[in-house]
């Protein structure tokens, strides 16, 4: 997840009885509120229920543009939506699974109907309210049309309707008219063949002898063709590759790109771009890859963090002087084929960081008329910098192409998944995509995470929220294209705080993340937007769902075939005993590690050394021995459970005892019925440092650190090649992973 930045604690609070002030809800405001989606009570957990805050209501209102200003707004805001609800013939957009599902009912995705045979059409829910003899008509994505009339004969089927988002269309024998967009969608994703194991990185992290300053484009594929090779890994997950908000300083979490639909050009190996070899002015590129040696020596030999905006200064320089070097007529003809597939979207995203270069890289900060990415001062500056628009197109093609080659090479390694993409939960407030499509966003509101047991005060994780009317209304097309966007490159996609896909926080600016409500999003349309679009690609879906879960999501998801995430040190028998959870009790449909990027390593989790880490920070809450006590009774327990299932093996083969410690949770993961199993690549070498550590924002270099050995000295991936520890670890991963569960050990 986004690392939270540190929040004032709330202040008082003063209750109001009107429905358009703060303090309390009405019954109007209620009900408006319910209406729009946005939640007047919220459960953090069962059998307690509390009423959101009315300011958040209203703020969450007034961003839906719903006017409550007074109670005279609220009650006329409240009769206005009734009336369109009452009279409307199709709701925005209507979802048809065009197959059988096991139930017929989609918990919190509220609207779920029954599912429907294959052809037959449209669900009874969304033919509820057309009267008889109504007129339907869909043209397909094709442009076919299929045609009939609700109710003659009892029922709605539609001759072969083939997967796609069409356009439905109803006429009532009063004339009047209705469209929908018709999301038909297969009822669920394939599972994954079989069972692999992968590694999970943070590409950042890995540094090579030929990256610069941080692991790049040409690392993950060499990883990947290694891994799939000589471990037989299935797969490599990496972090979000999104791009980022330029600098200095770039924000170095992943988590809070600028564009969640174009990779970042940080990532580009740039040797391996076609016209560097003929690159003329060796001069200043000889002086360059001296500076890039001293960099990527100050990382890996004299303890230096990774300096995104040193690498990507050093990398701008080099691209500059490869793009005069004239495209051949092929490499011509493939980036005109790129810039027209990809349309206004690669334009608006180029176009907003050629403006970035000259007036900084918070839109909300331009002169007026460049908010807009339609407005006419717009468009009469994207012509003067035509060059630089063009420059940041030809950087997202070459991207795009190497992602492409990376997925392409761990194929052909033998991986059966390939790349593992992680799509963040949203986009920083001032960048390109909330520019480009700010009308999909919720203005003045912020995502986040309310207060809960781990959290009294919440989180905000400072990312606009999409509109849900807004999303409805374009058939979802914001989501389809990013969707579409990624799985060009990937074998499968996690998906961050999966949860959002139903609901998330939303909090209004300028408030604490305890001043928030829940405003929910229909998540039958989301997941049917999400298995079209991975159907298409023949991509698997990973949902991180960690953490505060509402009841029958994860039930939803599973129906789907979007698998689930499960961590080791969480997962216990929470209703019953408190005790580590036995393997043959784990799900079967998700992806099981020991730890995350947000977690202690596996060698810090059994040694400690993370209660030491946040004891020196300061940020432990309670004494330094409760805190040692109670992490050392937790990894008892599961240190008692792994002996007593024979997977905690001795030392005699010249491992020590915290490398057998390893070993014998991953022996134990293997016992779980998890179809995927994720190996942290950090632990393959005793990495004592979380990249992550959440609750610091300034006091620990989140996002920055190389991987490292016991004793934090960074480890190329040459250095992992070599690795007894790590060869050892994957051994028991590579022999055991294609075994049936519960057959290991």
């Amino acid at each position: 997840m986004t690392e939270p930045r540190p929040d004032e604690p709330p202040g008082p609070h003063q209750p109001s009885g009107s429905p358009g002030s703060p303090g309390s809800l009405g019954d109007e405001l209620t009900r408006l509120a319910a209406l729009h989606g946005v939640a007047a009570s919220y459960s953090p957990s069962p059998g307690r229920t509390v009423t959101a805050s009315a300011t958040a209501v209203v703020a969450a209102l007034a961003a839906l543009d719903v006017d409550v200003s007074t109670p005279a707004a609220a009650r006329a805001a409240l009769t206005a939506r009734e009336r369109e609800r009452d009279e409307r013939l199709l709701p925005p957009t209507v979802v048809c699974w065009l197959g059988p599902t096991d139930d017929p009912a989609d918990g919190p995705a509220g609207g779920g109907g029954p599912a429907v045979e294959a052809g037959a059409g449209l669900p009874p829910a969304a033919l509820a309210g057309l009267p008889p003899g109504t007129r339907l008509d869909v043209e397909t994505e094709r442009g076919e049309t299929r045609s009939w009339v609700h109710g003659v004969d009892g029922t709605d089927r539609v001759d072969r309707l083939p997967p796609g988002v069409h356009r439905l269309t109803a006429t009532a024998p009063d004339g009047r008219t209705g469209q929908a967009h018709l999301i038909a969608a297969p009822p669920r994703l394939p599972t994954p063949a079989g069972r692999s194991y992968g590694l999970l990185v943070q590409l950042y992290s890995l540094l090579s002898h030929r990256s610069w300053g941080m692991g790049d484009l040409g690392d993950l594929a060499e990883l990947s063709s290694w891994a799939g090779r000589a471990l037989g890994a299935g797969f490599v997950q990496v972090n979000p590759l999104h791009a980022a908000v330029p600098g200095p300083p770039a924000d170095p979490s992943p988590y809070r790109p600028s564009s969640r639909r174009f990779p970042d050009p940080v990532h580009l190996r740039v040797e391996a771009v076609p016209e560097f070899a003929y690159a003329e002015d060796r001069v200043r590129l000889r002086p360059l890859l001296e500076r890039v040696g001293r960099l990527r020596a100050a990382v890996l030999d004299a303890g230096a963090l990774i300096d995104r905006d040193a690498v990507w200064e050093l990398k701008r320089e080099a691209l500059e002087l490869v793009r005069r070097v004239p495209l051949g007529p092929g490499r011509r003809a493939a980036y005109a084929d790129f810039l027209a597939e990809q349309g206004r979207a690669l334009e608006d995203h180029a176009t907003w960081y050629a403006l970035a270069e000259v007036h900084g890289s918070d839109w909300s900060r331009w002169p007026e008329g460049l908010r807009d990415p339609r407005s006419a001062e717009t468009a009469r500056a994207r012509a003067a910098l035509a060059d630089r628009v063009d420059f940041h197109s030809w950087l997202a093609w070459l991207t795009d192409a190497q992602l492409t080659d990376a997925q392409r090479t761990a194929r052909e390694a033998g991986m059966g998944i390939g790349i593992v993409h992680d799509l963040a939960v949203g986009v920083h407030p001032g960048g390109a995509d909330a520019w480009a499509q700010r009308d999909h966003f919720a203005a003045g509101m912020s995502v986040g995470a309310p207060p809960d047991a781990f959290n009294a005060r919440g989180q905000d994780w400072g990312l606009p929220p999409w509109r849900p009317d807004r999303l409805a209304a374009s058939g979802y097309a914001p989501f389809r294209r990013l969707l579409r966007a990624l799985f060009r490159y990937a074998g499968a996609l996690r998906i961050d705080h999966v949860m959002g896909l139903f609901r998330l926080w939303w909090i209004p600016r300028g408030l604490p993340p305890t001043e928030g409500t829940y405003v929910r999003y229909d998540a039958e349309a989301m997941l049917a937007v999400l298995v079209l679009e991975a159907s298409r690609a023949g991509a698997v879906v990973i949902g991180e769902d960690l953490g505060t879960v509402e009841p029958g999501v994860r039930e939803t998801l599973d129906r789907r075939g979007v698998l689930g995430t499960s961590v080791l040190w969480f997962e216990r028998d929470w209703e019953g005993s408190g005790r580590p959870l036995p393997p043959e009790r784990w799900r079967a449909d998700c992806l099981a590690t020991a730890t995350t990027h947000d977690l202690p390593s596996t060698a810090a989790r059994l040694t400690g050394e993370h209660v030491e880490l946040r004891h020196r920070l300061g940020l432990l809450t309670r004494p330094l021995e409760e805190e040692r006590a109670e992490a050392a009774a937790d990894v008892g327990e599961w240190l008692a459970l792994l002996a007593e299932l024979d997977l905690l093996r001795g030392t005699d083969d010249g491992a020590s005892s915290e490398e057998a410690g390893i070993q014998a949770v991953h022996r134990f993961l293997l016992r779980t019925p998890a179809r995927m199993i994720g190996l942290w690549l950090p632990d393959t070498v005793g990495d004592r440092r979380p990249q992550n550590l959440p609750g610091t924002w300034d006091q620990y270099p989140n996002w920055r650190l190389p991987v490292a050995d016991a004793e934090g000295r960074p480890v190329t991936l040459e250095d992992l090649a070599a690795s007894p520890r790590l060869h050892a670890l994957t051994d028991v991963l590579r022999t055991d992973a294609r075994a049936a569960p519960g057959d290991t050990g």
